[in-house]
């Protein structure tokens, strides 16, 4: 059977495999039959390869199907895809644990680069879904155009992991040392709570700054799972913000080369706790900031890593489990747990262009380079979810789409 997917210009349709069959024999990839109540009906859709999330069973339920390339609606772009950046988000969406997601089936994917049909340019862009297929439909405000000396893989790499991470030094009150020429995002909009409102200089209130810092004193921020895509991006840009940074893998060899990035402090997790280590290695005073993306009693733990005024910014829940909060320590050092959702951010333009204009900046400098793992055929994508469920990705799982 041929299944159509659904959502974002995607209707699912089933089509009888000998009539595909007729079809493509007839015509390759162009028009094809859908049989709708019995009867026939010739409609006009060229086919593309996707990666379909068939049910929410995990990785398991991913297959590579044919599918009618999607219809573009007002005020979308076509991209002809070449590469898809796998995140965690992805295998969150096959388990059914990933707020907002269609009903499977659906395709697979919500970052991807390659080359914008209308204008021949090559771009880079993020989406919520269906971005793992030969051609997607995105928004023109979320693309943008790959830097000349990065290849696709590394612009597959870039949207989620390095928005993310520059978000999360954002959010963290650590941007405002950036030029005041509106680097640094800022929003009017009142739904936005105080402290994420930056003035129109890009300088954040004072009174929200997570903690006071001598001059001689650097910022300190904890970033769990370092060496994933988020991880990486975080201490390439930490290193570019002078912020002092600690960071937990599971793996002295990764966490060998993180510190090659520029990572502080290498936290093996598996050797030693790391809420104790943080102690030890500040003194008893703590970090401003942690990163904190597993949920359970990590979100806790990691409260507890903080300075006194400091706060944990949670962009996820990796363990699967609901964030445990640890009221008197937040109590007790006027802290804060604050979420980071990109999905909700990337709808906001006057946060979006900002971040994306300081980005851009550093990458034209080649200051930024996203981290790659692994690379794999599209045939190979469950392989990718698999390895990312077991932990073993280092920096970016890359999808070649078209070879």
């Amino acid at each position: 059977m041929f299944v159509a997917a659904t959502g974002r210009g995607f209707k699912f349709s089933v089509i009888p495999k000998q009539l595909l069959s007729e079809t493509r024999a007839k015509q390759g990839r162009g028009t094809c039959f859908f049989a709708v109540n019995a009867t026939r009906r010739k409609i006009s859709a060229t086919i593309m390869k996707a990666l379909v999330i068939t049910r929410l069973s995990g990785p398991d339920a991913l297959e590579v199907r044919d599918v009618p390339e999607p219809e573009l609606k007002p005020g979308q772009t076509l991209v002809c895809v070449t590469t898809g950046g796998l995140n965690f988000a992805d295998l969150m969406t096959t388990r059914g644990g990933y707020p907002g997601a269609p009903a499977p089936p659906l395709i697979a994917g919500r970052e991807f680069a390659g080359v914008e049909e209308s204008t021949g340019r090559r771009v880079m862009g993020y989406a919520q879904y269906a971005a793992f297929a030969e051609k997607t439909v995105a928004h023109p405000g979320l693309l943008w155009p790959v830097p000349d000396h990065w290849s696709d893989e590394q612009a597959a790499a870039f949207p989620v992991n390095f928005f993310t991470a520059y978000f999360a030094y954002w959010q963290s009150g650590m941007t405002t040392d950036l030029s005041p020429d509106a680097n640094a995002p800022h929003s009017d909009d009142p739904s936005l709570s105080r402290s994420l409102r930056h003035d129109k200089n890009g300088a954040l209130d004072a009174l929200v700054r997570p903690a006071e810092h001598s001059a001689a004193s650097r910022p300190r921020v904890l970033i769990h799972a370092v060496a994933g895509g988020v991880g990486t991006a975080a201490v390439q840009i930490g290193r570019l913000l002078n912020i002092e940074t600690y960071g937990t893998s599971s793996s002295d060899e990764k966490l060998a080369r993180v510190k090659a990035l520029g990572l502080d402090h290498a936290i093996n997790y598996k050797q030693h706790d790391y809420e104790e280590m943080v102690k030890n290695l500040t003194h008893g005073e703590g970090v401003d900031s942690v990163f904190e993306m597993l949920g359970g009693e990590h979100t806790a733990k990691s409260t507890r890593c903080l300075r006194p005024f400091g706060r944990v910014v949670q962009y996820g829940t990796a363990t699967g489990k609901q964030p445990q909060l640890d009221l008197r320590a937040m109590y007790a050092k006027s802290a804060s747990v604050q979420g980071l959702w990109l999905t909700y951010l990337s709808q906001k333009p006057e946060i979006m262009e900002p971040a994306w204009k300081q980005l851009k900046a550093w990458m034209d400098q080649k200051k930024l380079t996203p981290e790659i793992g692994h690379v794999l055929n599209f045939a190979e994508a469950r392989k990718g979810y698999e390895l990312l469920a077991e932990g073993k990705n280092y920096g970016k799982l890359v999808l070649k789409i078209r070879t």
